[in-house]
């Protein structure tokens, strides 16, 4: 059985928040200002009932492998949505899972109208940079927006063409 990207559903909440905090922990980042200690990481279903948001996660043979989403974050403009919660099991990376995630992402925003896509991340998910960069993320000097993740020290934004 292959991979499956589909919508989350509810019972997704506990092991996505899970999956989150596991690879906090692998990468020593589980500290406050980040998605570790944000309490909207152990309801995401309900987070992206927003209409102008999406959340997708891969699944094989009912496991989950990883999440990927969009969301309008406070004080972006409301033609630039945040990339968020994008996340690996360790066994799921290098197997071209989160570019199918990442698209699946990319295609919902241009669809919701977006014309940019912002993100935050962490020096020490260097893979994940890179794959950004790979996907044209350009590096930003300073944060965009009121994500309240203000130990994030990555800053990237990406034209929606």
């Amino acid at each position: 059985m292959g991979i499956i990207i589909r919508n989350i559903k509810k019972n997704d909440n506990p092991l996505l928040a899970e999956l989150i905090r596991t690879v906090f922990r692998e990468f020593n980042i589980d500290q406050p200002g980040t998605v570790y200690t944000d309490p909207a990481t152990d309801n995401l279903f309900e987070l992206f009932q927003n209409d102008q948001s999406a959340y997708f996660v891969a699944e094989k043979a009912e496991q989950l492998m990883g999440g990927c989403g969009i969301y309008p974050t406070d004080g972006l403009t409301e033609s630039c949505a945040e990339l968020v919660k994008f996340y690996l099991s360790p066994e799921s990376r290098g197997k071209g899972i989160g570019k199918r995630l990442l698209e699946a992402s990319l295609n919902k925003a241009k669809e919701l109208g977006y014309r940019q896509i912002y993100l935050e991340s962490f020096p020490e998910l260097d893979k994940a940079i890179g794959m950004y960069a790979k996907a044209g993320f350009k590096a930003l000097n300073k944060p965009l927006g009121n994500s309240g993740h203000t130990a994030c020290t990555i800053w990237m934004i990406k034209e929606l063409g």
